[in-house]
């Protein structure tokens, strides 16, 4: 498989355990204050929820509002669920899908959103790839005053079909506007063989918006750059005109992204080829340059490329730092105030944390604050906005002073 998979890049003795400019767009606008003087400040992880058993896990997050609990995707189809102890806790089944859902290769359940009004609704979606390389939008339903959801209530919301075993994006995320947003993705291969980055005809290399307050199915957010083909929407992936359900495009892998809690801004960690690997402030209806860019350097051609339409990363690293990028969040918790307004964000292969200004230029260089062991899957940001490392070899762990 090639260097870039997120799952594969692990140091060997990790593979032999695991076998394997702000926001304008999205709902949330306005800037950022101003961060504080001096340079992001050097952190640790702190291992928590130590009795919660989990296997491979993707994802960590809250449901709105609610501080109470975490909830944690196991990649073979399982959410446990756990209350807010670090030092008790353990956890039970929130849902348990693992028979639809295909964990081979970079699949698995990979991604979880509450509804906004979770609380009152007991809706919940998931991102999760089937049988047959398909990558399936679902919604599902609590019956049981939110204690756990009914996998029987599944209502499937969108398919698309992928033509390899990677590259599968996953993440989703209900943004400020109340619309749902969805990272996909190339399809896979090496060097986007499918040429599926530039091409806005499919769902495949791009960030996607839906409306899912309505009565059937999904709607198109009129704002989206295509919402003009609203009644051809690209049901299984691809269409016949540009996709209506586009937000933003030329991604090779969005792995991770989040929306900053205080403005709504839109960060994208995008996994990288050989070289490069890329945050992204994202906006609407801006092309972030995969395949003909990896990161802020041309790609196809390797020189001379033309730059023209395409937005260039916040950041990137090279590849003697790491190999394979995990998105974060702009950390807006208390407990480290020297991080205050700083978008985090870390690399599975390495272990490496950095740090970078939210409003920061395009082409500024990160601030290394922490290198660790762990084999970084995701971040998890609490209700209150501290932040939190998930391990793909099973643990949690708390970014610190």
């Amino acid at each position: 498989m090639e260097n870039s998979s997120v799952f594969t890049r692990l140091a060997p003795a990790v593979i032999l355990v695991l076998s394997a400019c702000g926001g304008n767009g999205n709902g949330g606008g306005g800037l950022d204050p101003p961060n504080p003087p001096g340079p992001p400040a050097a952190v640790q992880t702190q291992r928590v929820f130590a009795n919660v058993v989990l296997n491979s896990p993707t994802t960590l997050t809250q449901a709105p509002g609610d501080a109470s609990r975490w909830f944690a995707l196991n990649k073979a189809g399982v959410i446990t669920v756990f209350n807010n102890d670090p030092a008790n806790a353990t956890g039970s089944i929130f849902l348990n899908i693992s028979v639809p859902v295909d964990p081979s290769g970079e699949g698995g359940l990979l991604g979880i959103a509450f509804h906004p009004d979770f609380s009152m609704n007991g809706e919940v979606f998931v991102s999760y790839t089937a049988a047959g390389l398909t990558s399936v939008i679902s919604r599902f339903r609590s019956f049981d005053g939110n204690l756990t959801l009914d996998p029987m209530s599944e209502e499937i919301l969108l398919t698309v079909n992928q033509p390899a075993s990677n590259h599968n994006g996953g993440d989703i995320h209900f943004g400020p506007d109340g619309f749902l947003y969805v990272g996909l993705g190339d399809g896979g291969g090496s060097g986007d063989p499918f040429d599926n980055g530039q091409n806005t005809t499919t769902l495949l290399g791009a960030m996607l918006r839906i409306d899912v307050d309505v009565a059937v199915g999904y709607g198109i957010p009129a704002g989206n750059p295509f919402a003009a083909n609203a009644a051809s929407p690209c049901l299984q992936g691809v269409g016949a005109v540009n996709c209506p359900e586009i937000y933003a495009w030329g991604f090779r892998n969005p792995w991770r992204f989040s929306f900053d809690s205080m403005n709504g801004a839109l960060w994208v960690g995008d996994v990288g080829q050989g070289a490069w690997e890329e945050v992204d402030r994202v906006e609407l209806g801006q092309n972030y340059g995969w395949n003909t860019r990896e990161g802020a350097h041309c790609f196809s051609p390797s020189s001379g490329c033309s730059t023209a339409g395409l937005t260039d990363p916040i950041t990137e690293y090279g590849h003697s730092l790491g190999n394979s990028i995990t998105g974060g969040y702009v950390y807006r918790g208390t407990a480290i105030p020297a991080l205050q307004g700083h978008y985090i964000f870390g690399d599975f292969g390495s272990g490496r944390i950095w740090a970078v200004p939210a409003n920061s230029p395009i082409g500024t260089a990160p601030t290394q604050i922490a290198d660790t062991a762990h084999a970084i899957s995701a971040f998890g940001e609490g209700v209150n906005g501290e932040l939190y490392v998930v391990d793909y070899g099973g643990s949690i762990h708390q970014i610190v002073p």
